[in-house]
């Protein structure tokens, strides 16, 4: 057990970045994590500075508040979160991002108990796209158990959420219930008291077709890719086509252009 923990903190010490492995109950490192550099992301800057300041308070050993990044899907919540900790670990080495899977939300004390005991070093626990669809069994006890898990959160772990839901659940999760209770407010309240354990809330719109237009001349400035008036037009069309306008798409399209360029970017 001793071997095995001096193995595990070796890993720990040589990786930044880790992906949860629920079938053998342990961290597995990545070796290719290249997030975005965070000067690209352009539009979200009041995001980018409440999490980047939450971040670095956290890797300086303060209390620090969990975060809840929610909104429409491809405008940067999971993007601003690594690179926001790929920003922050340049200068701290201590800290560590642990990637966990919503599927694997119930191995998450099992989690606190192997990293947590690693006190020198301070865990960013990630999980992508968490919502729920349905008031079922399923999210009865995983309320329960990610409620109990912030509770008994250790001091060296940070939780950082993404959603597209405000409250981790739809609308029509929250309308039904008012509908259906007894005690309407008691009710709801209930359901929806998972989310007020983040201590932050960090919501993403839809970005105005100027901010799309910042991030392709900021990709192109970054790559080297001549941005014209036609690129632009080209930009807005490609908008148009995929029905949104967000940094996803921005990205997709900055990809399609410089593959037709011939142009090698590095990412």
């Amino acid at each position: 057990m001793l071997f095995k923990q001096y193995l595990l903190k070796q890993k720990i010490g040589k990786f930044s970045y880790f992906i949860w492995d629920s079938e053998k109950k342990t961290i597995k490192s990545v070796n290719n994590f290249k997030p975005l550099n965070i000067k690209l992301i352009i539009g979200i800057d009041n995001q980018k500075k409440i999490l980047l300041e939450n971040t670095i308070n956290f890797t300086e050993g303060n209390f620090t508040n969990n975060a809840l990044l929610w909104g429409a899907r491809g405008n940067g919540k999971s993007t601003l979160i690594k690179s926001v900790f790929n920003k922050v670990a340049e200068e701290h080495k201590i800290l560590k991002l642990v990637q966990l899977n919503k599927n694997n939300i119930f191995d998450i004390e099992i989690i606190y108990n192997i990293i947590g005991k690693f006190s020198q070093f301070r865990f960013i626990l990630f999980i992508d796209d968490l919502s729920f669809e349905n008031i079922d069994s399923d999210y009865k006890i995983i309320k329960s158990t990610l409620d109990g898990s912030i509770q008994n959160q250790p001091k060296n772990i940070l939780l950082y959420v993404t959603s597209n839901r405000r409250h981790l659940m739809s609308r029509d999760m929250i309308d039904n219930e008012r509908s259906s209770a007894i005690h309407t407010d008691e009710s709801v309240d209930e359901k929806i008291s998972l989310s007020d354990r983040f201590g932050i809330w960090i919501g993403f719109h839809k970005l105005s077709q100027e901010d799309y237009l910042k991030i392709i001349k900021s990709y192109c400035l970054y790559y080297k890719i001549d941005c014209s008036n036609e690129i632009e037009t080209k930009a807005i069309q490609w908008s148009l086509q995929r029905g949104n306008r967000n940094g996803r798409t921005a990205w997709q399209f900055i990809l399609d252009i410089a593959a037709k360029k011939n142009l090698k970017i590095d990412y």
